[in-house]
């Protein structure tokens, strides 16, 4: 795109210096237009002398008439035709504007090309071609999306105030299963929009959010510190709530959780993620041995799948009670890429009846009610995440989307194969 660009430029600058040009060796000068004038009284006289040679031999003129005529034409030829007349070959000033325009032919490609170079908009251009390539490139184009990352990464690099180029690159990153280099493109992002408002924050707690599932689900000071630095900008940062809720459930902090996730429930009842925080309040309360106030319930909303999770009889005893369980959803056909929609158990929870729907969505971009059919997955994880491990145990069912009270009953999911690489 940016070679049709630079063709489209050059083609204009050649219609702009052809305006210029022409004038100037196609121009009619004040001498040649004499000279033709010249040439048709020449062609006049020679006409009308015929004229009267014609009329004097058929006996319309006598001899006098016929002298005078002749002589009265010839004067009026050397007054409009002087013998010594003729046409100038140098035109003034023409060598000068050739030189004018032909210096301007040069100067002109060149510098439009350095001008634009320096004080233009490539880089934001370029920018926008490799944001919008990786944008279309489907999800199992993972070498192409991981090549045009590193090609935005560069021109990020070279021009960092693009707000929009570091949110693409981290969100890619994050769906190449690439932590770290996601990491490091939200907190440049969060370094652009360094003034305190709500959208640093964000970027901080997607940062912090982006290390976590570097360090396998572990709360090091690398993600503390990421976290303290979204809450000081927003006490009431998602991201970094739904990082210390995980956190403290996991150490079975169970009221602690519960604070953290019912503050995002508070303060972003239309997170994207609000059915599987609302699960988790729920499980933290069953943990306590109380039940979950209504305002933690919630019926289905748009398109879903639902889904019966269940173990294996052969795996009962293998399987912890506190292991983790991701169930998640791809549009069928799919196998790499971020999901639809993701839900997060414990394997003692199992069996469970779970309803997947636009609030389990990882992103408002992508979204179980935008497709029709789905591959569903149950994993049981034992390290806590969810990308698929040597030891770990899942099942798979295709299902058809449908509308709330449309499906005839729920998708049956058995956890029955153990993953060895």
């Amino acid at each position: 795109m940016t070679d049709t660009f630079w063709i489209a430029g050059s083609v204009m600058i050649l219609c702009a210096m052809a305006f210029v040009l022409y004038p100037v060796f196609f121009h009619k000068t004040d001498a040649r237009r004499r000279a033709d004038s010249r040439q048709q009284n020449l062609i006049a006289y020679r006409s009308r002398m015929q004229e009267l040679d014609e009329e004097y031999q058929a006996g319309v003129l006598d001899e006098d008439n016929y002298r005078q005529l002749r002589d009265e034409l010839a004067g009026t030829m050397l007054d409009d035709v002087p013998e010594q007349a003729e046409a100038s070959r140098r035109v003034p000033g023409r060598r000068s504007a050739i030189v004018v325009a032909l210096a301007g032919l040069l100067i002109l490609p060149v510098g439009t090309y350095l001008g634009y170079d320096r004080w233009g908009a490539m880089a934001e251009l370029e920018q926008y071609i490799a944001m919008q390539e990786m944008i279309t490139s489907g999800a199992g184009q993972t070498a192409r999306m991981a090549e045009l990352a590193e090609q935005l990464r560069q021109r990020l690099e070279a021009s960092p105030d693009n707000e929009e180029g570091w949110v693409v690159l981290g969100q890619t990153y994050m769906r190449l299963d690439n932590h770290g280099a996601a990491a490091s493109a939200f907190q440049r992002l969060a370094g652009v929009t360094d003034d305190g408002s709500n959208a640093q924050a964000t970027a901080l707690g997607l940062a912090a959010q982006a290390l976590f599932f570097e360090s396998r689900g572990q709360l090091t000071d690398q993600v503390q510190a990421a976290i303290d630095a979204a809450l000081a900008v927003n006490p009431d940062e998602v991201n970094a709530l739904g990082l210390l809720g995980i956190s403290a459930f996991s150490q079975q902090r169970y009221r602690d959780a519960i604070d953290y996730w019912q503050r995002i429930v508070e303060v972003a009842p239309n997170h994207p993620q609000i059915a599987s925080i609302q699960g988790g309040i729920k499980e933290a309360y069953n943990r306590l041995g109380e039940t979950p106030p209504e305002a933690a319930e919630s019926g289905p909303v748009g398109p879903g799948v639902s889904v019966r999770v269940s173990l294996d009889d052969a795996l009962q005893d293998r399987v912890p009670d506190d292991a983790t369980v991701f169930v998640f959803a791809r549009a069928a056909g799919e196998t790499a890429g971020a999901p639809l929609a993701v839900v997060r158990l414990r394997a003692g929870a199992l069996p469970a009846d779970i309803r997947l729907d636009d609030r389990n969505a990882m992103t408002p971009e992508a979204t179980l009610s935008s497709v029709d059919n789905v591959v569903i997955t149950a994993r049981v994880t034992r390290s806590g995440n969810i990308n698929a491990q040597a030891g770990d145990w899942q099942g798979r069912a295709e299902a058809t989307v449908t509308a709330p009270g449309g499906e005839q009953a729920p998708v049956a999911l058995v956890i029955n194969q153990e993953l060895t690489q």
